[in-house]
């Protein structure tokens, strides 16, 4: 089940306020309509846009929407709990054989787990699940990477069509030189348009597909471990040894025993 990933909009906001914080800092909250510029902000987006209706098949931009909100959601892997129910499933298989596992299949809610589990019990060969579950894994990344493209680009564009728009407000600027007093003003809104690209491309698309790639990463990490967890209970290994193998998995508290954790923390006190 996913859940509501609170720390990506948590940041966002937190940029904006730190922002919003120097600006009152040093003109007080006038400042913040010097900062706002409407036809500048335009350019920005309208750039963007344009850029990655060109980059882009429409039927991949239908999701960018989509895939954006992903960074805000989270879908937790207790490591630690699958490689309980590994240990298990390895224990039933080696007692009472692997086709015994068929009645467990309905316990485990993760489909790749399931499906890697329900080739073991069908009898298929091991190289052939890892092949097949590798597959998974490949296409999974690729699809990842190609939806997590578009908000790179986005990244990669905002500022550029951000220097383009204070290109064109520093060409309208010299058009107006016989007005010194027009000279600031029209400058700094000719900045603005670079201010936006840069905001946006940091604050927003750059760090959303950072976010993604790390949850691309981690599934991944998560699926390996499936792997392993599936061809050990495939191969009739003790339960003994494929904890250990799975160990590996886990982070190092989770790997503790609970005596050792309290040793820890009694030495960390």
């Amino acid at each position: 089940m996913r859940r509501f990933d609170a720390l990506t909009p948590a940041g966002v906001i937190a940029g904006i306020i730190l922002i919003a914080a120097a600006i009152v800092w040093n003109s007080g909250t006038e400042g913040f309509s010097f900062f706002f510029h409407l036809p500048s902000l335009l350019i920005v987006l309208g750039g963007v846009i344009a850029a990655l209706t060109v980059t882009f098949p429409i039927t991949e931009l239908k999701r960018i929407f989509t895939v954006t909100l992903q960074a805000f959601k989270h879908k937790p892997a207790d490591m630690k709990e699958i490689v309980s129910l590994f240990i298990k499933l390895s224990e039933i298989a080696r007692r009472e054989g692997l086709l015994s596992l068929e009645r467990e299949l309905e316990k485990i809610s993760d489909p790749f787990m399931k499906k890697g589990v329900y080739l073991a019990i069908d009898g298929v060969e091991s190289d052939t699940i890892t092949d097949i579950l590798q597959a998974e894994i490949q296409s999974l990344e690729e699809r990842h990477k190609r939806n997590r493209r578009m908000i790179e680009k986005a990244g990669d564009y905002a500022p550029a069509w951000g220097m383009l728009g204070t290109l064109i407000g520093l060409v309208l600027m010299l058009q107006e030189l016989n007005d010194p007093a027009a000279i600031g003003p029209n400058m700094a809104i000719a900045l603005l348009t670079t201010f936006y690209g840069v905001l946006l491309a940091n604050l927003l698309f750059n760090p959303i597909a950072s976010k993604l790639a790390q949850k691309t990463e981690r599934e991944i990490f998560v699926k390996q471990a499936m792997i392993d967890g599936v061809i050990g209970v495939h191969h009739g290994q003790n339960p003994r040894v494929l904890e250990e193998q799975l160990s590996v998995y886990l982070s190092e508290n989770d790997r503790l025993i609970p005596e050792m954790k309290e040793e820890k923390l009694d030495g960390q006190a």
